[in-house]
């Protein structure tokens, strides 16, 4: 028999899916319940209204949308490798896959809500804030000495860009490739704003350099 956080998560997964297939305002408690295999009962029983299932929803997605860009081997050698890395974090958000697509969608959908509802808005915030300051440590990995003010107004604007450019993306009219090229080169943008080293210079100055060694 499933336990209480197996079923929680049931919930969750089956609540992101509908959000991202019809939204925050299609979403029916009846519909959730049978999709996620429980009674409407046990729906409520985790989460008291419809507002906390909003909540715990845009918590969720959040959360297994860190673990996708996190997965796969990091780029820890090489010059500029924190760099390297956060690239390749900021493209995991946008990559057509199943997983990526459906919690991309489901957030944009639970983030457009939260214009209406201040009560979404705080994890939003939350989620948001987050987001921000992991970028943020990550360029600081690159230029420790920068003062953090700068690496926070950087990440705040990459973060936004993936949100824009995920949006356009998903409702197709970006196409996958040129959105990640968009990316890839806003991330060189404020890595020479804020005078950072262009990793791929310095990769292929390194690798000029082995060969005429």
């Amino acid at each position: 028999m499933a336990g209480t956080k197996d079923r929680r998560r049931a919930i969750l997964d089956a609540a992101a899916r509908l959000i991202a297939r019809r939204g925050v305002r299609g979403l029916r408690v009846e519909e959730l319940a049978a999709e996620a295999g429980v009674s409407k009962a046990l729906v409520y029983y985790h989460f008291e209204d419809r507002a906390g299932l909003l909540r715990g929803t845009l918590a969720f997605v959040g959360a297994r949308a860190e673990r996708c860009a996190r997965s796969g081997p990091p780029d820890r050698d090489g010059p500029g490798a924190p760099l390297a890395e956060l690239e390749r974090r900021l493209l995991r958000e946008i990559d057509d896959v199943p997983e990526v697509r459906e919690h991309s969608a489901a957030r944009g959908e639970l983030r457009a809500g939260a214009v209406f509802d201040p009560e979404l808005r705080e994890e939003l915030e939350r989620s948001s804030g987050a987001w921000v300051r992991e970028v943020a440590d990550l360029l600081a990995g690159v230029a420790p000495g920068l003062p953090d003010r700068e690496l926070v107004a950087a990440a705040e604007r990459l973060t936004a860009l993936v949100e824009g450019l995920g949006t356009r993306w998903l409702i197709g009219i970006l196409p996958v490739a040129h959105a990640r090229t968009l990316l890839r080169e806003a991330v060189a943008a404020e890595a020479h704003h804020l005078g950072l080293p262009d990793r791929r210079k310095a990769a292929h100055d390194d690798a000029h350099a082995g060969l005429t060694a």
